[in-house]
């Protein structure tokens, strides 16, 4: 906030031409010829002028006891004006009216109702000083004129009374509109700040879901592609028909990977809801979901010759907003047995009780040290989708133990 007002940042820079052409008006009434050139003194009143057209340059804004300063000197300023101005007395309460606008500028509504409040008391005052000075031009005049005279001077109190309102009524609806102007300025900034902040959020959350559905979908075929390559080669002199068939599935698991680099690019390129946001697509074609596990669960059969033990007991299907993550989940970790565990039994449960979904996935293999294990992008990518689902993901193993993934999914919030 600005400590004054002052030319260069005035909000209304036309009130200060304003000002100046009332006052050059009002101070040149002082050089005109009068009955009372005795009592006038316009070069004082002129000087007094051009010091109070100065003093409008630079309205003070962040301290209230300078305001009061300031708003005090132009009264006292104004009092001194009025006191050596005798002449164009139509034209005194000019004045009054700019401090009434200036007072608008610096205060709030409280401190604009006091300066407006003091201003119309001191016209009256002046205004009445002014008529009890005049006897001596009324005495010559007949009672009815000198009665008029007084109602004269009451219609004038009144007109400036009702100028004064407009004028206090106006600056609040002016500044109103501009103090509105101004937080909506601000409020469209923090908006297009916000704006620019998702924006990157969301690119940040599409780039690592991309980087997720890569690694867990090539991730198991290029994993199960090395290991049928490697049992290939390894019987390819003693058994090749054996080793043959290693290497067809090998094909297969290639051409497979090739299909999820596709379908990753495509589902990157086209699928987009109206706000341009990305969203998964299941990995599986025309099978259920189940059954897409099935699939997984004998890729690991043909890659370890370890047939694992599972039980999928689902009450009702579920959307593919829980399906892909807990596929993309049970995917990852029996990669994870493939490539590291060396396990002879593997178990997989998948069930759903009192609104929730239950996966655990279990195997008598090496196992692992959970606190060396902290920067593996695959273990990450798991507990990042349990926690999207609202769920926890939980790693029991230690070194030589074999290793127990457990997942559990709130329901009720997907209904």
């Amino acid at each position: 906030m600005n400590r004054h007002i002052t030319f260069s940042n005035h909000p209304f820079r036309f009130l200060i031409y304003l000002e100046w052409i009332l006052l050059a008006i009002t101070a040149l009434t002082s050089l005109l010829p009068s009955r009372h050139q005795d009592e006038s003194h316009p070069e004082l009143t002129i000087f007094l002028f051009i010091i109070f057209a100065i003093m409008g340059l630079k309205l003070p804004m962040a301290n209230e006891i300078q305001k009061i300063f300031y708003t005090a000197a132009q009264i006292i300023l104004i009092i001194i004006i009025n006191y050596y101005w005798v002449k164009a007395f139509g034209l005194f309460p000019v004045i009054f009216l700019i401090l009434v606008i200036r007072s608008c500028l610096i205060f709030e509504l409280s401190g604009r109702l006091v300066v407006t409040s003091l201003s119309f008391g001191l016209f009256i005052y002046t205004l009445t000083n002014r008529m009890n000075n005049s006897p001596a031009r009324l005495a010559p005049l007949a009672p009815i004129y000198r009665e008029k005279f007084r109602f004269f001077g009451f219609n004038i109190a009144i007109l400036f009374c009702i100028t004064l309102v407009f004028i206090l009524l106006l600056m609040n609806t002016v500044l109103s509109e501009r103090k509105s102007k101004e937080e909506l300025a601000v409020a469209n900034k923090k908006l297009r700040e916000y704006a620019l902040k998702i924006e990157n959020q969301a690119t940040l959350e599409e780039r690592n879901r991309i980087a997720r559905e890569i690694h867990d979908s090539l991730g198991h075929s290029l994993t199960a592609l090395n290991l049928q390559l490697e049992t290939g080669l390894k019987l390819w002199q003693s058994n090749p028909n054996k080793a043959k068939e290693f290497l067809t599935r090998a094909k297969g698991l290639g051409s497979t990977a090739l299909q999820e680099v596709r379908d990753s690019v495509s589902a990157i390129r086209s699928y987009k809801d109206s706000y341009g946001v990305s969203h998964n697509i299941q990995p599986w074609q025309e099978e259920s979901f189940e059954k897409a596990i099935i699939a997984l669960l004998n890729d690991v059969k043909h890659s370890t010759d370890v047939a694992p033990l599972y039980t999928i007991s689902l009450e009702e299907p579920l959307t593919n907003d829980i399906n892909i993550p807990i596929y993309r989940i049970i995917q990852e970790s029996l990669t994870n047995i493939c490539k590291y565990a060396k396990a002879s039994e593997i178990r997989l449960e998948l069930f759903t009780s009192r609104r929730k979904l239950h996966l655990q996935i279990q195997d008598n293999g090496v196992g692992f040290n959970p606190g060396q294990n902290t920067t593996g992008f695959g273990l990450q990518s798991m507990c990042d989708r349990a926690m999207a689902l609202g769920g926890n993901l939980e790693i029991e193993t230690s070194p030589g133990q074999g290793c127990m993934i457990t997942v559990i999914i709130p329901l009720g919030k997907y209904d």
